[in-house]
């Protein structure tokens, strides 16, 4: 089992954010609300592997480019990549090799913070 469950990626504009990544990823966020945190859910499955998570607005959350990068797995990160900056983000490191781990890239979000992709090629 993987250890991690959750991840959380702050947002200044939680409504901003949402079109930012279902235009990227071609997925729907949900919208939920537990007590003074305002969230849109990323899509999963109970019991699957992986993790699931939100993007988030409350109070101590801010976007950032310091501190931990979560990577979505994509099938083609330069197409990926290519919807990112029509949505507000940027390309902050294109697709390099990472040996027989397949590629990576990282790109920043709307919301300023910096995340990655990965594919196996």
């Amino acid at each position: 089992m993987n250890p991690v469950t959750w991840f959380e990626i702050a947002a200044n504009d939680l409504a901003r954010g949402k079109a930012f990544y279902e235009h990227v990823f071609g997925f729907s966020l949900t919208h939920m609300e537990m007590g003074p945190s305002k969230m849109e859910m990323f899509p999963m499955e109970q019991n699957a592997s992986g993790s699931g998570g939100a993007l988030i607005q409350t109070e101590g959350h801010t976007p950032s480019h310091e501190g931990t990068v979560i990577y979505f797995s994509v099938d083609d990160i330069e197409a990926t990549l290519a919807k990112v900056e029509p949505k507000g983000g940027r390309t902050l490191q294109p697709k390099t090799s990472i040996g027989e781990f397949g590629f990576i890239a990282l790109f920043e979000d709307s919301e300023g913070n910096r995340l990655g992709l990965h594919s196996q090629s």
